[in-house]
C-alpha cells in the first residue's frame, strides 16, 4: 500500500525571502520535500501526519510582513525524483565548485559535487548551505579533522574532504538524510567521511579541528556547549541555519564559550559565521 500525501500549495508575497523562510520553517514539521512554485511553495506530508493544528506555530504565517495562503491537495505515489529533477538547476558556488546532479554534465570547476538530494536538504541551493560552502573554500582546512553536524545531503562533508580535511564525521538525526549522505559520500568517491544516524549525544569525547553546524538557532544554542567541548585548540566553528537577527543569541552563545568571531557571510536575511576557538 503506498503512503498518500498532501500537496499544501503556498502563494507567498513577497516570494523572496518568503519562501525561505516558509521552507526553514515547515522543515521543523513532518513536511518531507519542498517544491518551490511560480507563486511560492509546494509542500509534501503524508497524510498519516496531518493534524487540525499543524501549522498553528509557524511564525511566518502570523507575520505582517508577508501575505501567504495555500490549498491542500491529496497525491497518491509522489515520484519525488521527478519533482526535483524539475526544478534542480546546476550550483556555481564563486566560480570554484560546481553542485549538479547525475544527470548534469560535468564542469571544469576546481570541485565538481555530484548530489541526489531526493528528499534531504542540502544542495547548495539553500542560502545557508551556499554560505558554508563559501567559508569552506576560503579556509585552509587541509588535515583538520572534521565534523559535519546536521548533514542533510552530506554535500559540505564532500566538500570538506576535497579540500584536504580528514577524518571527517558526518551525523543526522533524520535516517533519510544518514542514507542519503551514504549514497552522495559513495557516489563522490570520498574515503574519509563517515556517515552516523543521531544527534550531538554521539560526540561524547569525540576531539575536532573543524566543526560545521547548518541547522537552526535553537538546535544551536542547545548544542552550543557540547560543540565548544569537542573543540580542539584553535579550532574552527562555522554556524548557519539562522537569520541576521538571531546573530546576538549566536553571538552570546559563542562569546561567553570563549569562542572568537572571525567572519559572517550574508544572503536574503540568512547568515553565516565563522568562530575560532
Amino acid at each position: 500500500m503506498s503512503n498518500i500525501y498532501l500537496g499544501y500549495h503556498f502563494t507567498v508575497e513577497p516570494k523572496t525571502p518568503g519562501s525561505e523562510i516558509l521552507i526553514a520553517e515547515l522543515g521543523e514539521l513532518p513536511f518531507e520535500s519542498f517544491v518551490e512554485s511560480d507563486f511560492g511553495v509546494i509542500a509534501y506530508v503524508q497524510k498519516q501526519f496531518w493534524q487540525q493544528t499543524l501549522l498553528d506555530n509557524l511564525f511566518i504565517l502570523n507575520s505582517p510582513e508577508f501575505t501567504i495562503s495555500y490549498v491542500i491537495e491529496e497525491i497518491e505515489q509522489v515520484n519525488w525524483n521527478e519533482e526535483w529533477e524539475k526544478n534542480f538547476e546546476p550550483l556555481d558556488v564563486d566560480g570554484k565548485c560546481h553542485v549538479r546532479a547525475p544527470f548534469h554534465p560535468k564542469t571544469a570547476a576546481q570541485f565538481d559535487i555530484v548530489i541526489e538530494p531526493k528528499m534531504s536538504f542540502g544542495t547548495g541551493h539553500h542560502e545557508t548551505t551556499h554560505m558554508m560552502m563559501q567559508h569552506l573554500l576560503e579556509t585552509d582546512v587541509s588535515k583538520m579533522k572534521t565534523l559535519d553536524m546536521g548533514c542533510g545531503t552530506a554535500i559540505l562533508a564532500i566538500l570538506a574532504e576535497m579540500r584536504g580535511a580528514q577524518p571527517i564525521d558526518a551525523i543526522d538525526i533524520d535516517n533519510w538524510c544518514y542514507l542519503n549522505s551514504i549514497e552522495n559520500v559513495e557516489r563522490n568517491k570520498c574515503q574519509h567521511i563517515t556517515v552516523y544516524e543521531g544527534d550531538a549525544s554521539l560526540l561524547n569525547c569525540k576531539k575536532y579541528d573543524l566543526i560545521i553546524a547548518n541547522i537552526n538557532r535553537n538546535i544551536l544554542l542547545n548544542d552550543m556547549q557540547i560543540y565548544v567541548d569537542c573543540l580542539n585548540a584553535k579550532g574552527i566553528l562555522l554556524l548557519s541555519g539562522f537569520y541576521d537577527a538571531d546573530i546576538p543569541f549566536i553571538e552570546a552563545a559563542c562569546s561567553e564559550k570563549g569562542l572568537t568571531y572571525v567572519k559572517k557571510f550574508e544572503r536574503n536575511h540568512w547568515v553565516s559565521l565563522k568562530y575560532v576557538n
